[in-house]
Parts: C-alpha cells; structure tokens; sequence
C-alpha cells in the first residue's frame, strides 16, 4: 500500500489536498504569499521587492549614481556638518577626539625605504643602505616638518603635523580634504626657507565649477575628467563664496593640474569612496546629523523647563476665587469692587501678622491659603537613557565606542572598555593608513624629490632616478598618537608574552605607543651607561644581566 505524504502549514496543520491543488492551479484563491510577509498575497520572490506592503509601499528611493547624489547637495550637508562641530558639544567632542586618537600634535615619519625592491636594479641597495637613508631622510624631514619659520607652509603658519590635523578634520566634517603643493624659490634664503616645496590647504567648499554651471561628463563639482574617470584637473575659487571681503576673488576660478608634466604632485585630493565613480566625499556625519540635530533641541526644550520650574518655584494657593468672594457680597454687576475688597482683605492680614520668633520672621497664611510648589522639569533620569541611546548611534556612525562619544564611564566594566577600544582601533587604524596613503605619504615624497635633485640623500653609484622609484624611496610609516593603556600591569604583561613567544616585534609595540624602537635602544643605552658611569646599581626594569647570568651558569658547572 502506497503511503501518501502529509504537507503541514506553519501552524502544523495538515494542508487539504484541495489546497494543495488550488494552489498548482494558479487560482486567484491560492496565490502564493511573501516569504515572510504573513496574510497580504505577494508574487514577489523578495519581501524587499514588494510595492504593495504596508512597511515598503511608499517606499522608493532612486537609484543613482554616486555624483548625482552627493553633487547637488553636497555644499547643504556641508554647511550643517560644519555647524555641528561649531555649535554642537557632542559632535566637536567626537571629532576633537578622533583626531587626538589618529593625527594628534605630531606625526612622526619613520622612513623604510623598499631597498629589496630597489635592489633588483641595483645590487648595493641592502639593509645597511637602508639604515643610513632613513637616519638621514628623517633628520631632513624633521627640520622641514618642524621648522621654527613654518616655511613648509604657504602661509607661514602650522608644523606639517598641524596642517595635517586640519585636513584630517575637513575629511570628517566636510567629507574631503585638499591640499596644493606650490613652488616658492624666492623664500630660500639664509635664516629662512631651505627648500622650495610647500603646502597650501584649502578650504573644500572653494572646489567647485567655474560660475556655478552644472555637472557635465568631464566636471563634476570642481574636479576635471578624462575619458577614464582620471582626475586631471580641479577648478579651485581664489576665495570662499561668503567672503564678502573677497567679492571678487571669489567669483574667479583657478584650474590647476593634478600634477606637472614631469610628474611632480600638485594636489592631493582625499575622501572616502563609497562606490565606484565617485567624484566628491560626502560628511561621516551625514546618517546621523537629524539625530543630533533633535537631540539638541531636546536639551534646549529640557533646560527650558528647568528654567520655568526654577523661575516659579512657589505660588500661593488659596479657596476664595472671584466667584466666591461674588456670591459672598451677593452683587454679581460689581465683579471689580469684589476681587478688590478680597485682595484688600489679603493684604491687610499678611501686613498685620508680623511673627518673629529669636528675630526670625515666621510666614503666615491667610485663611484656607497654602503654599505649593512648582515640580522641576524631571531632572536627568529620564534623559540620560535617552541621550546615551541617541549618541550610540552617533558612535556606530563614526566608528567610536560609545563611551568616547558621551564621556560617560561609569557603567563600563574593564574588559567591556577594553572591548570597545579595541574596535575602535581598527577605525582609527584604517583613517591613518588611507590618510598615510592618501596625503602624507604623497605629500613627503613630493617634498622628498628635493633633496635628491640636490644630492643630500645617501645613494650607492648608478642608483636609479627618484622619479622613476619614488615608492620605493618614499616608503616608510608614520607615528601618530600613542595608544595608552587602561590596565597598565595587565597590558604591559601581555606586551611581553607576545614578544617573547615570536607574536610581535619591538618596532610594532613601540609604534602603538607612538615611539621609535631604535630611539628607544639608543636612550636605553645611554641611560645605562651613565648609571653605571655614576656606580648606580642596574635597575630591575633594564632587563635580565646576560653577563651575570652566563657567570653563574660558569660557577655551577
């Protein structure tokens, strides 16, 4: 006997086999329904898809391309990212913190040149090269970065670490930073400029189309196409559009080539792309800046209240109303004469009750008065929750914990901080190494060809021209802010099991705390020998004696 299967619903009801045939029909009555839709018929294989629910029937976003999302109102999200970081405690706070974390007031350049790379063509390029390259390049790095007269800035005015920060911060409110390279031969004097090379940054509102004319294939709001989608021109104004002082620079517009004919960098145009052609960066505060926007205005309406409630603190409550006091002198037409005896009435018994008891003055009520109190505007207990929800969000966006955002530890254990730093890190990493990428690094190796065309770099005889190997040259890391720790014993521990079991080097560890391992041999060694110069006994934190332990392994042999 042949056994016939059973189909159940989601209820676990067995299913009618005249259901079951109904439906193989394609009858109106058996119409498959959404995958997870419930009771509304859906020929859609795609809950996502479906344009006749309730939740997703008015829902129909376009789809475009990045530029014509983001060009036409780029300048709008701008100009109200710009006025979170001014107006916006929470906002300057993350963004104050983001590039404290990151960029800092100095990053340092630790020069690694590719010697492996260069050594395919020439043979004398090793780690001994490499080593006596970096010391060099450094030192001239670091009186160009750090010059007292600013001469690596155009305007005379910020380290490059300083101009740097800023860029960081146009990348994060406005969505993108720029920066031009200009040629000032005539600064180079004794006691002032030692190179030519400077930096110039520019504010990213002044990159736009020339007279505000549309889009077109080859201009996307400011910046120059090719065929290829090449950025290989951007059309800067010569002052910002609300610089009434500047009226008319502001309506004349510069083209200026992404690089020279012979390679050398002009600008450095840094944002974060989302999708492919994509031409302009777009604010990290885009997804969240109406939630900080109705945040605000929650805190506003809040501190209203609380301003009322401390205003009118106190009031008089008392029985007799205009209608008693009416009724009482039974003269309804002289409603004014009335109210005016009642008051009398009051006055006349707090003017004669003048109590005082060791000279203090006691308060008296007129009959059937009591004194009531205002309720505050409900305190903070029922916004804290609120407001830290709201800011999750805001953390979410920014790739922060939550705690750095609302400052707000008290209910973070040890692992749950140490948790969300560690997540945080992996953002904070990926900002610098796409800025490192992006704009530090270019922007070093421009000024590097400098001093190559003025032999003050260390190269073997032969050695291949720096236009031609400028990534192996320029290569190297850079060392920002160090990382700190929240459990000093614990973390430090950690450090030295994972170096001694082969996990980490010494040059990665010192560069999470924002050091250089060489620097930090080189001071240990001299702080060693002048202890020893001055007879003071080795410190426990020097390390293991290996000379004292192979004497004692000598004896007890």
């Amino acid at each position: 006997m042949t056994k016939v299967a059973t189909i159940y619903d989601s209820g676990g009801r067995a299913i009618a086999p005249a259901a079951i045939e109904r439906i193989r029909s394609g009858g109106q009555r058996g119409r498959m329904r959404g995958a997870l839709g419930g009771s509304v018929p859906n020929m859609m294989p795609y809950d996502a898809a479906d344009f006749s629910s309730q939740e997703l029937g008015n829902w129909y976003p376009p789809t475009r391309s990045p530029d014509s999302n983001i060009n036409p109102y780029r300048d709008r999200i701008a100009g109200r990212a710009q006025d979170l970081r001014r107006n916006d405690p929470w906002a300057s706070g993350a963004i104050n913190r983001i590039l404290d974390s990151t960029i800092g007031a100095s990053y340092r350049l630790v020069s690694k040149p590719d010697y492996r790379a260069l050594s395919l063509q020439n043979r004398a390029f090793d780690a001994v090269w490499a080593q006596e390259y970096r010391q060099v390049v450094e030192a001239l790095w670091r009186n160009y970065a750090e010059d007292l007269g600013h001469y690596n800035d155009v305007t005379l005015q910020r380290t490059m670490s300083q101009q740097w920060r800023i860029a960081l911060g146009h990348k994060l409110v406005d969505g993108e930073s720029l920066i031009i390279a200009q040629w000032r031969d005539e600064r180079i004097a004794p006691g002032a400029a030692r190179y030519a090379t400077c930096f110039q940054g520019v504010h990213p509102d002044r990159l736009s189309n020339p007279y505000g004319m549309q889009d077109t294939r080859y201009m996307r709001n400011g910046v120059e196409l090719d065929d290829d989608e090449v950025h290989v021109a951007y059309h800067v104004r010569r002052a910002h559009q609300y610089d009434w002082y500047n009226a008319v620079e502001s309506n004349e517009w510069d083209r200026i080539e992404r690089q020279d004919p012979d390679g050398w960098r002009r600008v450095y145009h840094d944002f974060d792309a989302d999708q492919f052609g994509q031409s302009r960066g777009v604010s990290v505060f885009a997804p969240v800046i109406s939630k900080l926007k109705m945040l605000a205005r929650l805190y506003g309406v809040k501190l209203q209240a609380e301003n009322v409630a401390a205003a009118f603190g106190l009031y008089v409550e008392s029985p007799f109303d205009v209608e008693m006091v009416r009724n009482a002198l039974e003269n309804e037409e002289d409603d004014e004469n009335a109210y005016g005896w009642y008051q009398q009435m009051r006055s006349d018994f707090h003017s004669e009750r003048d109590l005082n008891v060791n000279g203090v003055r006691v308060a008296t009520l007129a009959p059937g008065e009591k004194i009531q109190s205002v309720a505050p505007g409900g305190g903070q207990q029922d916004v804290t929750p609120f407001a830290h929800e709201m800011l999750r969000a805001v953390s979410v966006c920014l790739g922060t914990s939550a705690e750095e955002v609302h400052n707000d530890y008290s209910d973070a254990s040890w692992s749950s901080a140490r948790a969300g730093i560690v997540q945080s890190e992996k953002t904070y990493n990926r900002r610098c190494d796409e800025f490192d990428m992006n704009t530090a690094t270019p922007m070093f190796a421009t000024w590097l060809e400098e001093p190559f065309e003025r032999g003050e770099v260390p190269l073997p005889r032969n050695a291949p021209s720096f236009i031609e190997n400028r990534t192996a040259y320029a290569r190297g890391r850079w060392l920002g802010v160090a990382r700190g720790w929240v459990d000093p014993v614990a973390e430090r521990q950690g450090v030295v099991l994972g170096l001694d079991a082969g996990l980490s080097t010494m040059e990665d560890e010192c560069a999470k705390q924002g050091t250089d391992w060489e620097e930090n041999l080189e001071q240990r060694a001299l702080e060693y020998q002048r202890m020893t110069e001055l007879g003071l006994p080795r410190p426990q934190w020097f390390g293991i004696d290996q000379a004292a332990m192979h004497n004692a392994q000598q004896s007890e042999q």
